[in-house]
């Protein structure tokens, strides 16, 4: 198998320690076979896809359980059609044992389905914490949101941190992924110039077909100009190849600043490649040379 020399990284594999992952309700055989790279205990958020139903996410959060890692399920606020259909997922997930940790994010309806308009309208249902949620996730956007106004993003943010001291929840924040670390870094200084000190998951996309991964950076936003390309270690002249984020993560780590930046985790979008992703992060976090992903499809 071809290899690829991981770059000296003083502090990488420490910002790899405790790594999240993101699988759909349809990844279950891909996290059973990836589970022996996985380490236990490790945060998996279901995502809540409007092509998906309420059995099939369920079916997932338990298949995390059982195979000893932490289901995160995600509550799509714009995709629930009423109080009632929270209420039940919410007793499903109890039901399960796998209420503790929920991810709650506006979702992509441009019109709401029920009478939840974004995230922070779940936040302040009062039903988390009547269901059993402990910890709850939220998003954030360190290259703003195709529709989303940056005050209304930073506005959002620094509500969502204030609603969750007030709810006595504890809470976390996952980031839309990247290519560039820059815009990552700077906005974790002004968010925490803002106050908000929820700990960070910095986004970050598995191994991919370099295709796939331009396909869902036009979809959320992200910017791959030619020099952002390069830096990340793929060409746009080239899209037959794969990438994977070990120059990404490398900077990041480098430029760290714990005192700036405060505690900084990573969340790996798998793209369906739950196993290549899991792959790279074992060997990336031991220091072993990192496998060359295999050819992906776009």
């Amino acid at each position: 198998m071809d290899v690829v020399a991981p770059l000296p990284r003083p502090a990488a594999g420490d910002l790899l320690d405790g790594y999240s992952l993101e699988m759909t309700g349809k990844d279950v055989a891909a996290l059973e076979a990836a589970r022996p790279a996985i380490p236990d205990g490790t945060r998996v958020n279901v995502t809540f896809l409007g092509t998906e139903d309420t059995e099939l996410r369920l079916a997932a959060v338990r298949a995390v359980r059982r195979l000893g890692l932490v289901p995160v399920p995600h509550l799509s606020a714009r995709r629930l059609r009423s109080r009632a259909e929270l209420e039940a997922f919410l007793s499903a997930l109890r039901d399960a044992g796998a209420a503790d940790h929920v991810f709650v994010v506006g979702g992509d309806p441009s019109v709401p389905l029920g009478p939840y308009d974004d995230a922070l309208a779940v936040l302040r249902s009062g039903l988390l914490q009547e269901y059993g949620v402990r910890h709850v996730g939220v998003s954030g956007y360190p290259e703003g949101h195709p529709a989303i106004s940056e005050p209304a993003l930073w506005s959002a943010i620094e509500e969502k941190a204030a609603v969750l001291r007030e709810e006595g929840l504890t809470g976390s924040v996952i980031t839309q992924f990247g290519f560039d670390p820059e815009p990552v870094l700077a906005w974790l200084e002004a968010v925490r110039d803002r106050g908000v000190d929820l700990p960070v998951r910095v986004g970050v996309p598995g191994p991919a077909g370099i295709r796939r991964l331009l396909r869902y950076a036009a979809r959320f936003g992200v910017g791959t100009s030619a020099g952002i390309a390069k830096k990340y270690g793929f060409s746009l002249t080239n899209l037959m190849g794969t990438a994977g984020p070990d120059r990404f993560v490398h900077a990041l780590a480098e430029r760290h600043d714990p005192g700036r930046h405060g505690e900084l985790g990573l969340h790996f979008y798998t793209f369906g490649g739950i196993g290549a992703t899991s792959d790279w992060a074992a060997a990336f976090r031991t220091g072993a040379q990192v496998p060359a992903p295999a050819p992906a499809t776009a």
